[in-house]
């Protein structure tokens, strides 16, 4: 399993922006797709978007559609996560995690993924 560390987490004002990162060692990464889940206080984990190993898939949820945009870098073991025009509804602890299975793109719903990372807090707000 992948053991996943998440940054870049910060205080920004409405319609700022942020880029998470998600990293882990060793030499499987590429195997695996690469989620990004969040979750508000009271509120279920959701998932935001995710990406396969190959960078040849994506999935986004339709509140972030046209905001975020996920990206890897499997040369530096590295995902990320671009979230532009932030809103107060996107504060959360954000966090990344490493689909089930390796080379599989699955749908984007928390039971599919383990290797949960640590989470960021990310908090929109004037």
């Amino acid at each position: 399993q992948l053991q996943l560390v998440e940054s870049g987490g910060a205080l920004v004002q409405p319609g700022g922006s942020l880029r998470l990162s998600c990293t882990a060692p060793g030499d499987t990464f590429d195997y695996y797709t690469i989620g990004w889940f969040r979750q508000a206080p009271g509120k279920e984990r959701e998932g935001v978007s995710c990406i396969s190993g190959g960078s040849t898939s994506t999935r986004y949820a339709d509140s972030v559609k046209g905001r975020f945009t996920i990206s890897r870098d499997n040369t530096k073991n590295t995902v990320y996560l671009q979230m532009n025009n932030l809103q107060p509804g996107d504060t959360a602890v954000y966090y990344c995690a490493a689909g089930k299975a390796r080379f599989a793109f699955p749908d984007l719903k928390a039971l599919n993924f383990d290797s949960w990372g640590q989470g960021t807090q990310v908090t929109v707000s004037s």
